[in-house]
């Protein structure tokens, strides 16, 4: 072997054991901003879970989960979060190709916020109250059906569309008796009451019956196809991630911090706590973490399809997921 062949052979070696130490790589999807009820995918970076699957992941930036979906359809990005009720609707009407692999949030984050010792103590006591909401959030969705549950429809409200930055100031001046908001800003909201000397209250709409999936772990169906066991390693991970966020939230905490300065550690762990009741709650104790189970999966798909005026019947809501990834599913 000559000297210049020889370089090039170590050379080669180097590369390989370089490429091999990065790990595989695979782009994880933001379905929003980075933040506390984000931490899962920076703990799994920064805490090294990830890694130690062999796996070397990026995180792209998202606007949504119709933009999430649309990433991960295209094949731009490989795994991420969505709302699975997003997935179901882009699934039934345009078989979107993408797959919920992992349930997250198995409580929906939907409610309305309002002022204590006001009257307003439960959704049916929304009637005839002057209601906030943004124009975008997909509570919007299901507002109808948690009104109907409730004996009422939109018309007994007096409802806004307002820019969700003005939702928290128009609470907190009186302007509106209510907003519609996340059960993850749950701290934001009461911090800003407690400066106007307001207490919010929430009444989240999981309490008043709206049962289903949300926040979900979507894969794109070409990397399940064509990675499924760097598919099943990152939900492992992944879920060690979710695991982690709980029994340790300050460290999650830190952790996004770590990986995006700009954001405030107070606030992130305040989001983080407020995340966590989604992920970690009676259903979880019954059913296990990250589980999809099959009655409340078709409460979902039930749910969905009647908020967004599609025949139940069309689709097998199983047809929305795959469990194969998640450690101990099937199918």
């Amino acid at each position: 072997m000559t000297c210049k062949t020889f370089l090039l052979a170590a050379l080669g070696g180097t590369l390989a054991a370089s490429a091999a130490l990065a790990g595989e790589p695979v782009t994880f999807q933001l379905d929003w901003l980075p933040g506390g009820d984000k931490a899962p995918i920076y703990v799994c970076i920064d805490q090294g879970f990830c890694a130690a699957a062999g796996l070397d992941v990026t995180i792209a930036s998202g606007r949504g989960s119709s933009d999430a979906i649309s990433r991960l359809a295209a094949g731009s990005s490989d795994i991420g979060m969505a709302d699975l009720g997003a997935v179901m609707a882009a699934k039934a009407q345009e078989d979107v190709a993408v797959t919920g692999v992992m349930s997250v949030f198995n409580k929906g984050p939907h409610a309305f916020y309002t002022v204590k010792d006001t009257g307003f103590d439960s959704v049916a006591d929304a009637k005839g109250r002057r209601i906030a909401t943004s124009p975008f959030t997909s509570s919007n969705v299901y507002l109808p059906l948690v009104l109907e549950d409730a004996g009422l429809s939109e018309s007994d409200l007096e409802l806004t569309k307002a820019d969700a930055g003005a939702l928290g100031p128009m609470l907190m001046t009186g302007q509106v008796d209510g907003i519609v908001a996340w059960m993850t800003d749950l701290s934001r909201y009461q911090g800003q009451g407690r400066a106007a000397g307001r207490e919010i209250v929430a009444l989240p709409w999981s309490a008043a019956g709206l049962d289903l999936y949300s926040a979900s772990l979507i894969a794109g169906d070409g990397f399940l196809a064509g990675h499924p066991d760097r598919a099943e390693r990152f939900v492992a991970a992944f879920r060690k991630s979710v695991d982690f966020c709980r029994t340790n939230p300050e460290e999650a905490a830190q952790s996004v911090v770590n990986m995006v300065p700009e954001l405030e550690l107070d606030d992130v762990l305040a989001s983080l706590n407020d995340a966590l009741p989604l992920i970690f709650n009676e259903v979880t104790a019954e059913d296990g973490l990250g589980v999809f189970e099959p009655g409340r999966l078709a409460e979902t798909w039930g749910r969905v399809a009647k908020a967004q005026g599609l025949e139940e019947a069309a689709a097998d809501p199983e047809s929305f997921v795959s469990r194969a990834y998640l450690a101990g599913g099937e199918g």
